[in-house]
């Protein structure tokens, strides 16, 4: 056998992820030693409570509360604990005293991502954290790397595994989503608090990582626009069925051209959308990720896979590991951020896209003219008009029978979004309009 000198890997965190990290590096050692050049030695696991119950069997005496000294006598710290302190401050630590960095926190690289990427750029540390954005696909290197000789235009990813679940199960069970809830909890794809998830707040976090690595500029998170999918109905996901869409909360970052300036910027927005059932994101079912990319020359393609779950977030975070240990072993410095493009960061208003629009409205004669005249106003054409009638219904107790009324499906052709959010606010105003009952964009067609 080889003989390797060895890294000295501390583990900040021993949940679902860091136990199965723990696992296979000590499982696999030799292994792991063959691929780096150098073996990884664990060297300990700072929990909260060294004696708490463990889903995985992990030797004792490598746990520990001291996280100061733990850090302080590693060369490559391995960030799990989530949350924004103390792990900032643990791995500000650990960069100063000259270990490398992997970690998987994604709301501590959305809100302090410059910061950190700063303070390794200028102490030479390696900072990875492919585990942040869509579990076990590899996805932010090849942004990085395989593609950083084209440029990204667009990304559109179901990066939240938890509501595609909720989504989905609408869709094909016939689920409210509160039953679709009820059930991603019993599975353990929901936490007890699922406001992170169904809020879209946990997808915003990755649309901010994922559009500051794809166009070279700092997206803040305060900058992504967001929406959940806490107002999603059975009556939205079975309307979009019957035209031949399914709804998916998206992440979406893209290139755009403001069209009042002409200036070039990009956008970080994540709602639910109806997409066609033609589009490969259509087909991504349960708790699964895609991160759907749009390249200037490699054109569309596609990542897919698992999105969470302890074994499959470990690959990412091992696989970070070996890469970081392979360039520790060589020398040099790590991958520096590069947000040299800094293009601004336009508002939700500045962005294009389509609008499918159900309207509850009075069944009577110039209805139809007269809202059409309302989308013209704001420069908004139509691409399709579906009618359905509701009978008038029997006499009330006064005597006066309620009248008919029609819903109306109508679809945008491509507007931008301040123009299509003017429309609504005067459709709803309209004396013809009863209810706007659903308003969903489409993305992807």
């Amino acid at each position: 056998m080889i003989e390797y000198r060895n890294l000295r890997v501390a583990l900040l965190g021993g949940g679902n992820v860091g136990a199965q990290v723990a696992r296979l590096l000590l499982e696999q050692s030799e292994e792991f030693a063959n691929r780096v050049g150098a073996g990884l030695e664990l060297v300990g696991i700072l929990v909260r409570d060294v004696d708490a119950e463990r889903t995985v069997d992990l030797p004792h005496e490598l746990f520990t509360t001291d996280a100061e000294s733990l850090i302080l006598g590693a060369d490559v710290v391995i960030e799990l604990l989530g949350g924004i302190e103390p792990a900032r401050s643990y791995i500000l630590m650990a960069m100063n005293s000259g270990a490398d960095i992997v970690t998987a926190n994604k709301a501590l690289l959305a809100t302090h991502g410059p910061e950190l990427f700063a303070v390794a750029d200028q102490v030479g540390a390696q900072l990875n954290y492919e585990a942040a954005v869509a579990g076990a696909i590899p996805i932010l290197r090849p942004l990085r790397d395989s593609l950083g000789g084209d440029q990204i235009n667009r990304i559109l990813g179901i990066v939240n595994g938890t509501t595609n679940f909720i989504l989905d199960q609408m869709d094909t069970a016939g689920d409210t989503l509160e039953e679709a809830l009820a059930t991603a909890t019993d599975l353990g794809y929901a936490e007890a608090d699922p406001t992170a998830d169904i809020g879209g707040y946990d997808a915003a976090q990755k649309a901010a990582i994922l559009a500051s690595l794809a166009f070279h500029t700092h997206v803040p998170l305060a900058s992504v626009y967001r929406e959940g999918i806490t107002e999603v109905t059975p009556a939205q996901i079975e309307s979009a069925r019957k035209a031949g869409y399914v709804v998916k909360l998206l992440a979406i970052c893209e290139r755009i051209t403001d069209a009042a300036t002409g200036q070039a910027g990009v956008s970080a927005r994540v709602y639910p959308a109806m997409v066609p059932r033609s589009h490969p994101l259509a087909a991504v079912h349960g708790a699964n990720n895609a991160v759907f990319v749009e390249a200037e020359s490699a054109g569309s393609l596609m990542f897919y896979g698992a999105g969470a779950g302890g074994v499959e977030t470990a690959s990412a975070v091992l696989g970070d590991l070996v890469s970081l240990a392979r360039r520790h072993i060589a020398g040099g410095p790590g991958v520096a951020a590069s947000i040299h493009a800094d293009l601004p960061v336009f508002d939700i208003g500045s962005i294009t896209t389509r609008y499918a629009v159900t309207l509850e409205v009075t069944d009577e004669p110039g209805v139809l003219a007269t809202l059409a005249g309302v989308f013209s106003d704001h420069g908004v054409s139509l691409a399709l008009v579906e009618q359905s009638m509701t009978p008038a219904r029997a006499l009330t107790s006064s005597h006066a029978a309620v009248p008919s009324t029609a819903t109306l499906v109508i679809g945008t052709h491509e507007a931008t979004e301040a123009a299509l959010a003017a429309t609504v606010t005067d459709l709803a105003a309209n004396r013809f309009v009863t209810t706007v009952a659903s308003v969903l964009r489409v993305e992807g067609a």
